[in-house]
């Protein structure tokens, strides 16, 4: 084994650990907003919306992620063109970025859900005697407690995501796997810079995993 061109690729993995984390946290931004949106869509007395969500959430909870991202790079474009007349590239980051918030939304939102039913509904009862608005009373009284008991579940949920980034390899993005994969190729080297990838997302992850548990024993205190 051979370790040793590694560090000269480093400029250049640290490129493709850039483009995961901009993936990770847009995705992580994007899908919880939406994830929100469809939580609170699924909570709502009116029939329609609150299907229109849960077959939303069971459809992407219920196909691969990779397949949504083929989808949206290759079919997304054709309907563009269908729409528009004009038949123009989505571009792989986009497509992946797009991907990553709507398969995302479909598990933060199921978290979000469960947080919100956690909280008393006599909390919200009391805002509404005192003659606060729906809104107000899911962004000063419900949402913020929600946050503290959804909290690690989000970030465990961020993290399989940050492993999900991989997946990008299906449309050529060169995120930091297929960097060190294609890096590894070049130099002859292909076990050697795959074996150190899969230690820096063990790390990583298993850093982050800790990080989280311990947060949640914080938060239980």
């Amino acid at each position: 084994m051979d370790f040793s061109q590694i560090v000269p690729a480093l400029p250049g993995l640290a490129d493709g650990m850039l483009l995961t984390l901009k993936l990770l946290a847009f995705g992580v931004v994007g899908g919880v907003l939406l994830g929100i949106l469809l939580a609170l869509a699924r909570l709502s007395d009116k029939r329609l919306l609150s299907g229109l969500a849960k077959a939303y959430v069971y459809y992407f909870r219920s196909i691969p992620l990779l397949l949504v991202i083929s989808w949206f790079y290759l079919v997304v474009p054709l309907l563009l063109n269908w729409i528009t007349g004009r038949l123009e590239p989505v571009g792989a980051f986009t497509s992946c970025l797009v991907a990553f918030v709507m398969f995302e939304a479909a598990y933060f939102a199921e978290i979000v859900r469960a947080g919100i039913q956690a909280i008393p509904k006599g909390q919200a009862g009391a805002a509404y005697a005192l003659g606060m608005r729906y809104h107000q009373v899911m962004a000063l009284i419900v949402l913020p407690q929600a946050l503290r008991k959804m909290l690690p579940l989000l970030l465990q949920q961020s993290i399989i995501l940050f492993q999900d980034t991989s997946l990008v390899y299906a449309v050529g993005l060169m995120d930091f796997l297929n960097t060190a994969r294609s890096k590894g190729d070049i130099v002859g080297l292909p076990h050697e810079f795959l074996i150190f990838a899969g230690a820096v997302y063990f790390v990583i992850s298993f850093g982050a995993s800790r990080l989280v548990k311990r947060l949640q024993q914080g938060l239980a205190v």
